[in-house]
């Protein structure tokens, strides 16, 4: 991957001194060499105060912005809120729409048992 940089410098001068020193700013427009955004390559978990970065996470946990721990705990505070993540929507829900303990919620559970009993019905006539 290469990083162009933008032609703008930061100056930062000390106090009480005429010191100062410079860096230059990556561009966060840039594509990197399959072209993809390099500001979309910083990921971080949904979750409230979780620090875990996501730059060397399984591509899942990257796509839908959540580590395996949140994607696995039972209950996750996100914008506040207490949620799960559904493993079949792969999106945060609250916690009345899921059954006891199960990661998938009721929504799509009803939709995969539906499915599964057109199949097996359709089988044995």
């Amino acid at each position: 991957m290469s990083i162009s940089v933008q032609s703008l410098l930061i100056y930062h001068t000390y106090p009480h001194s005429d010191k100062f020193f410079s860096w230059e700013v990556p561009n966060m427009d840039a594509k990197d060499d399959k072209g993809s955004s390099l500001s979309s390559s910083i990921v971080c978990c949904q979750a409230d105060n979780c620090t875990a970065d996501l730059t060397d996470a399984k591509k899942y946990h990257r796509r839908h912005k959540v580590c395996e721990f949140h994607a696995k705990a039972p209950v996750v505070i996100v914008s506040g809120i207490q949620q799960r993540f559904c493993q079949q929507c792969s999106k945060f829900h609250e916690l009345p729409e899921f059954d006891d303990m199960k990661r998938s919620c009721r929504r799509r559970l009803a939709g995969h048992n539906e499915r599964r009993r057109r199949t097996t019905g359709e089988g044995s006539s």
